[in-house]
């Protein structure tokens, strides 16, 4: 494989995947409306000669190339966040503009700048003859990841695929270009949405004694929250915090990843409640929690955790404890209504999915991450190679889920994304397309194990969908 023509032609595409990226950045594309952006890659990768371009029910974009049974398929979420409050922006997040190093605008690190390098990545590809014998390449544009991560890719799995089974025989490995700060990305923490429920009795504000206060007995649950979160795992601990799963002691399996990924966390993220006037004892009280989990902590064992703190179990009998759902219609209309659940992965370094993304580095860029700038090389240098995700990706359900292995490299930063005054640089396009383009002719798919992942939520047994 000759990795200086991989490295010019994708220098080459330098100004067309601008030119493209800030189209669609142009695009206002917030999860279930990515009709107009959907559309506008469609049109790309058909102009880039795309075998087959389709869309499935939800709405992902889907380009083909190839002809083979086995696909190496490349995912890049195409909706973004809402941008905030304008007047934090210095400059229109939609229209943007480009210096000689950056691209400006909503979406463009988080994460249509990876759609852009994908879709060329592809195009090098097959102008280069790049693709192996026996493989396609599948493209995704993938829709409502910042509304339900993973979900996306849960239909494409079950709707456009005919189940778990059919996709892991199909799919060898999926790279996620969710932004890495210009590093190879072997998993991160899962997430889920907790709700809890106090039930109380209202009465008039002048003889509170009369009724039972529901944000009463929540303030208490609250504090028992933040202690969980914030406590060590001492023996003196009533709560013991959520660092514990940091200790072999407490996660005997799976604390070396746990050290690895980071620690799991839990937070109040809002407060709700009711009450017949503002001079009334409220009779109920919800919150949500915003739980990050580690390798080693299930869905079950972290609901668990809510249900026996000290004030949950006082108030047991008014307390309900569950997990949020998600079934809001995607742009087409169609819904797949699913757990607002996010399970942890993790690959084993030594996955050839993942060795083959090190050495496609290697030979084309070297051993340490790139930089374009001296922003960007405030947040790379001295960072391995090889890292981890710090947010959360759709290999919640590629991975974490369904156990295909996935990895991921990406143009742009994490720190990037959601923030105004979102920027991506153009060399990581550059590098990133090159990057896309020699990995299937790397992998080596008879150095598989068993299996990839040292930790999936599927594998515990939680009877997730």
């Amino acid at each position: 494989m000759d990795f200086e023509q991989i490295r010019q032609a994708a220098e080459g595409y330098r100004q067309d995947m601008t030119r493209f990226l800030r189209d669609m950045i142009a695009i206002p594309s917030e999860s279930c409306e990515e009709e107009g952006v959907a559309k506008r890659i469609a049109a790309e990768l058909t102009k880039l000669g795309y075998d087959k371009v389709e869309f499935d029910k939800l709405g992902n974009v889907i380009g083909w190339l190839g002809e083979g049974e086995k696909i190496i398929a490349i995912d890049s979420h195409i909706d973004t966040v809402g941008v905030g409050n304008r007047s934090n922006w210095e400059a229109d997040p939609y229209e943007g503009y480009e210096t000689d190093t950056i691209i400006y605008g909503r979406g463009g690190s988080d994460q249509e700048g990876g759609m852009a390098a994908a879709a060329y990545g592809g195009r090098i590809m097959k102008d280069l003859g790049l693709i192996p014998a026996g493989y396609k390449i599948m493209i995704v544009g993938s829709v409502q990841e910042e509304d339900c991560d993973g979900m996306c890719w849960q239909s494409i799995v079950n709707e456009y695929f005919k189940g778990p089974e059919d996709a892991r025989e199909k799919i060898e490995f999926v790279i996620s270009t969710e932004p890495t700060d210009g590093g190879i990305y072997r998993g991160h923490r899962g997430r889920m949405e907790i709700r809890v429920d106090v039930h109380g009795v209202s009465c008039h504000g002048s003889a509170p004694e009369r009724g039972d206060n529901a944000i009463h007995k929540m303030a208490e649950i609250l504090l028992n929250v933040r202690d969980l979160n914030e406590n060590d795992a001492g023996d003196d601990k009533e709560i013991k915090g959520l660092v514990k799963m940091l200790d072999p002691k407490y996660n005997p399996e799976h604390w070396e990843d746990a050290r690895f990924l980071g620690r799991g966390t839990c937070t109040t993220s809002q407060i709700f409640y009711t009450s017949p006037s503002r001079c009334a004892v409220a009779d109920s009280c919800s919150i949500s929690i915003d739980r990050r989990m580690t390798a080693g902590e299930a869905y079950k064992s972290c609901l668990q955790e809510i249900e026996d703190l000290p004030a949950v179990k006082k108030y047991a009998k008014d307390v309900k404890v569950s997990m949020y759902m998600y079934d809001r219609p995607s742009w087409t209309g169609h819904v797949y209504e699913t757990e607002a659940f996010f399970p942890t992965w993790i690959n084993k370094e030594t996955a050839p999915h993942v060795r083959a993304l090190a050495e496609a580095h290697r030979a084309l860029w070297g051993e340490t991450r790139l930089w374009a700038d001296e922003q960007a090389r405030e947040k790379r240098e001295g960072r391995p190679l090889t890292d981890k995700w710090t947010f959360s990706t759709n290999g919640v359900s590629i991975q974490g889920r369904y156990g295909i292995p996935c990895v991921g490299f990406g143009p742009g930063a994490e720190s990037q994304a959601h923030a105004p005054n979102e920027i991506t640089w153009k060399q990581d396009l550059v590098v990133c397309a090159a990057l896309y383009a020699a990995v299937p002719m790397l992998y080596k798919p008879g150095d598989k194990s068993e299996s990839a992942t040292s930790f999936r939520q599927e594998l515990t047994g939680n009877d997730i969908r």
